[in-house]
């Protein structure tokens, strides 16, 4: 049996087909970019399996180590209560398992470079950038950390990649809308106006960023990140990132 980490993606989960369907294409790239590592999915809401059942599954296959991955762009309420919590849980009844939860997937270059890609597939070029505003289009939250992150990647990503502005934007719990902000960037004079949705898989959210897009006359719609080739890098990056940081431990732990 394969002794490295079992790499556990946690999702969301939604009533949406759709959201599911993009979890299992982006985890089937993982597999491709590492053959041999078992990777497995399990869902906080709506969607099986949910990740306690595929903890037990794993501790009853006699597997020791698991890294879980929070499918989560930004450090908010689920990355720093709800999966906690489960795992926390699950480790008082599975006392041989390890489970290490790694960082969210966001900030990272990685990102914006998908987040580039998926807006070329839509229509943009490289010499567009001049003359176009970006709407970099979350899901929103109440955390002000992770508001302050989006607003942080926009600043950053107009100063390296030169787009004309990039402006965030918040599908729920935060302002501005995806549609306000499209028509701020209309009403500065902007020839060209781009939305980027800065989530992973389709549902609700992502079509009301869709929606908000279209009624404010955006020019070019970006499809969701979904199973981009730099997502999946970056879901190996933080895995590593957390084996090694465990092997460190482990390490310190022998020479204390």
């Amino acid at each position: 049996m394969d002794t490295r980490p079992t790499l556990l993606v946690i999702a969301h989960g939604s009533r949406d087909p759709r959201h599911a369907a993009a979890v299992s294409a982006l985890c089937a790239r993982v597999r491709a970019l590492r053959p041999g590592l078992r990777v497995e999915v399990g869902h906080l809401d709506f969607n099986a399996p949910r990740v306690p059942r595929v903890l037990e599954r794993l501790a009853a296959e006699g597997r020791r180590e698991v890294v879980a991955l929070p499918l989560l762009l930004t450090r908010a309420f689920h990355a720093k209560s709800d999966i906690p919590a489960v795992l926390r849980e699950a480790a008082a009844r599975l006392p041989l398992l390890s489970v290490r939860q790694a960082e969210v997937l966001g900030p990272s270059p990685l990102l914006t470079a998908a987040l580039e890609r998926r807006l070329e597939e839509a229509g943009l070029r490289p010499g567009d950038r001049r003359s176009t505003g970006v709407v970099l289009a979350s899901a929103g939250s109440s955390d002000p950390e992770a508001i302050a992150v989006i607003a942080e990647i926009a600043r950053e990503w107009r100063h390296t990649a030169g787009w004309c502005a990039v402006r965030p934007a918040f599908a729920s719990a935060s302002l501005p809308r995806t549609a306000d902000a499209v028509r701020a960037l209309r009403a500065e004079g902007v020839d060209r106006v781009a939305v980027a949705p800065y989530v992973i898989a389709p549902g609700f959210l992502p079509d009301r960023i869709a929606a908000g897009a279209r009624e404010a006359g955006a020019d070019v719609l970006a499809p969701v990140l979904g199973p981009a080739p730099e997502l999946a890098r970056l879901l190996l990056r933080r895995y590593d990132t957390s084996v090694l940081d465990g092997a460190r431990g482990d390490l310190t732990a022998l020479s204390a």
